[in-house]
This record gives structure tokens, C-alpha cells and sequence, in this order.
């Protein structure tokens, strides 16, 4: 099993972090952090929105899940909860074997093996029979899980070759729509500004449950430090998916049981209707991914360099293809929000210093994975979008 890939050799922060260490001098000069609560964060997101969105695409950004429709003024939002229903995740046993009959239709099938070997295929079988091959994808990094998470579209049995030089193949089926129900308590009304809104962990379905081992000890504590940098990924899943939660929710199952972190790796996620999605667990007492004091909560997005580093997904496969308008326009409000909350330049390169082992990397502000370790994300076409992306964001914090 994976240890959760935050500094070097591989392990994780424990415990409480040192105290918080004067900015690195080619940092930018961060400015102090004020105390923010999760509503402080989607106030400034929804500034950002003011400068950077047109009323139309800002709808689209800020379209409700289970609220008050798009474009209805803020409020006070009401402080109760209210009783929503999720599909429980079903997971077919782990097995060795290249072929498996599942109990259940399965959306995903997770495949994962030890070396650096890539390629394989892999083909589905329904009542009405076998499908055709298809290339198996390529894992984002073997320092970050290694584990493939691939659509199956409902079938209930498959057959995966592996590549020449694999070892120790390892699948299991997934379904994150088609479960029994389990019953929880979310948020009245999720915090909305400007028709900008996000959806919490409560909201997209995470099952807690995961974070935890057996004897209900937390498999990755939180721990928080100050903000240095923005890293950009895409999650190399199928565009135009018609259920984004659920695609959500098999991301957070294949981090926390296969990748063994307990979590999601992602502080946020964004999806083509522009939603964005609270990722990894902060604690209740701060703003989304931070602390009360707003640093920042550890997740697990790039290998060894962590803390410090927050982690921003866009749901799809983005090597051919730009992000949607609405995804555009939400990566950027967020961006120019944590960017005005943590003093961070858009357009400066900056000297990462890892706080947990002294490591450091010269990279820019908002960076893309493929800047950190050989990776093809966040894509060929979201890279080049990068430099926008920060002009955009240094526009809007003006």
C-alpha cells in the first residue's frame, strides 16, 4: 500500500507543524494571513467573480446543487442542515486475476501494478456480450499512487492484459451511482456569492468513513502550513461526464483505499459546469483546505512536495481539448482568491522551500504538475493555458 506521497521518503507531516516561518525572501513577501472562515474564502471568490465573469458564464459557474436557482441574490445563508441522500460506493474485491464477473454494473474499474511498465488494454463484457479492446491510460505518476481509474460504463465483468513487465496486477470494479443509500446531513444552504457557490465535502458525498483506519485512527491527520505555491492538474477522466459528483466520489475512493492516503489528493476540484468541489479534509474550524488561521492543510497531489503546495484539479482529460468557459472562469476566481488571501504574485516564479525536509524548487507561482515530475498533466492544452491563467488572475487582483 502507497504511503501518502508528501516530502521526502515519502512520509507524511505528524502531529503539529512548527510555527510558521518568515516568508523565503524569493517568495514574494507573503503578507500575514488573517483569521478567515470558509465564508471569507467564497466572499473573496466572490469579488473575484466581479472583475474576472460575465453574468452569464458566472451562472453557469455558480449553478445550485439542491439550493436556490442561479442568479439569486446572496442572503444570509441559514445556519440548519438538511437531510440529503448519496449512493454508498460499491467495490468489487480486490483480485490478482486478469478477469473478473462483478455482482453489480460497474462505472470504473481501478488498475494498478508495481513497475514503471505502461500500456496494456483492457475489454468489458455486458449480458449482451464482450466489448472490443482498448488501450489501458497511462498513470499520472508513480510517485502519486499509480493507480488508473477507468470508465466502464456500467459493465459487469472485464479483462485487463497488462503491459510486458508489469508485476503484481491488481483491479477492482467501482460503482459510485448505483449503491444503496446512506443518509447525511449537509448544509441548508450552501455559501453562495455572486452566483458563485461550492460544494462541500458533505455535498458531493464523501464518506468519511474512509479517512480512517479500523481501529479509527485518522490514516492522514491534517497538518497546515503557510501557502507558497498553486499547482494545476487535470484528473484524466472522461469529458462530458453526466454525473460529476460521482466521478468526484470515485477519485476520493481510489486516493483513500488504493492510494492508501485516506483522502482525496486535491485541496479543490472544478468540473465543466464550473462547480467547484471541496476537496481534501480541513477540519470543520476554518475556511475550505485551511485551518482557522488560514494556512494551508497538506493533501497529496505531488510527490514529495506537498506542504505548502495546494493542488487545484479540473475534472477531465485536457491533453487535447481547453477547459470549458464555465471551468475557465471558476479556476480563475478561485485562483485570484487564494492569490489576494495568501499575498501570492500570479506572475512571479518562486523559490518553494519545503517546510517539512528543507527541499527547494524554483517554479512559477501557479505551476502545472508536469513542472514538478515527468507527468503529462495537467494536460498538453491546459499547460499552454497556464501564462492566461495567471494574467488573468494578476487582472483581476488589481
Amino acid at each position: 500500500m502507497a504511503q501518502p506521497p508528501h516530502e521526502s521518503a515519502d512520509s507524511a507531516p505528524s502531529g503539529n507543524p512548527p510555527p510558521p516561518q518568515a516568508p523565503d525572501a524569493t517568495t514574494g513577501g507573503r503578507r500575514p494571513i488573517p483569521l478567515l472562515s470558509r465564508r471569507g474564502l467564497m466572499a473573496a471568490v466572490g469579488l473575484a467573480a466581479a472583475t474576472t465573469a460575465t453574468p452569464t458564464v458566472v451562472a453557469a459557474a455558480g449553478r445550485d446543487h439542491g439550493g436556490v436557482g442561479p442568479g439569486t441574490p446572496t442572503g444570509r445563508p441559514r445556519n440548519g442542515t438538511v437531510e440529503r441522500s448519496f449512493p454508498e460506493t460499491r467495490s468489487g474485491e480486490p483480485t490478482d486475476a486478469t478477469a473478473a464477473a462483478l455482482a453489480f454494473s460497474a462505472g470504473w474499474i481501478v488498475a494498478r501494478w508495481d513497475g514503471s511498465a505502461e500500456g496494456g488494454r483492457v475489454r468489458f463484457s455486458t449480458p449482451e456480450g464482450d466489448g472490443a479492446w482498448s488501450a489501458l491510460p497511462a498513470t499520472c505518476s508513480s510517485a502519486n499512487g499509480g493507480a488508473r481509474l477507468i470508465a466502464a460504463d456500467g459493465a459487469t465483468g472485464y479483462r485487463v492484459q497488462p503491459p510486458a513487465g508489469a508485476r503484481n496486477l491488481r483491479t477492482r470494479a467501482l460503482d459510485t451511482t448505483g449503491g444503496p443509500r446512506r443518509r447525511a446531513r449537509v448544509p441548508e444552504e450552501h455559501p453562495r456569492l455572486r452566483g458563485i457557490s461550492y460544494l462541500s465535502r458533505a455535498e458531493w458525498g464523501a464518506d468519511e468513513s474512509k479517512r480512517f483506519r479500523p481501529n479509527g485512527a485518522e490514516i492522514m491527520p491534517p497538518a497546515f502550513y503557510p501557502l507558497q505555491t498553486i499547482t494545476l492538474h487535470h484528473t484524466d477522466t472522461a469529458n462530458n461526464a453526466p454525473d460529476p459528483a460521482a466521478v468526484v466520489r470515485a477519485i476520493y475512493d481510489v486516493h483513500a483505499v488504493d492510494n492508501g492516503w485516506g483522502d482525496i489528493g486535491y485541496q479543490f476540484l472544478v468540473d465543466e459546469a464550473g462547480r467547484i468541489y471541496e476537496g481534501r479534509w480541513s477540519g470543520a474550524a476554518g475556511m475550505p483546505g485551511h485551518d482557522a488561521r488560514g494556512n494551508m492543510v497538506t493533501a497529496a497531489h505531488v510527490g514529495g512536495a506537498n506542504s505548502g503546495n495546494l493542488g487545484i484539479a479540473l475534472l477531465g482529460n485536457l491533453t487535447g481539448r481547453p477547459p470549458t468557459e464555465a471551468a475557465r472562469t471558476a479556476l480563475t476566481e478561485l485562483c485570484t482568491a487564494l492569490a489576494r488571501l495568501h499575498g501570492l504574485d500570479p506572475l512571479a516564479r518562486i523559490r518553494f522551500v519545503n517546510p517539512v525536509d528543507g527541499s527547494t524548487r524554483e517554479v512559477q507561482s501557479i505551476s502545472g504538475h508536469r513542472d514538478w515530475m515527468a507527468t503529462e498533466c495537467p494536460g498538453d492544452v491546459m499547460y499552454a493555458e497556464l501564462a492566461a491563467l495567471r494574467s488573468g488572475v494578476a487582472a483581476a487582483g488589481r
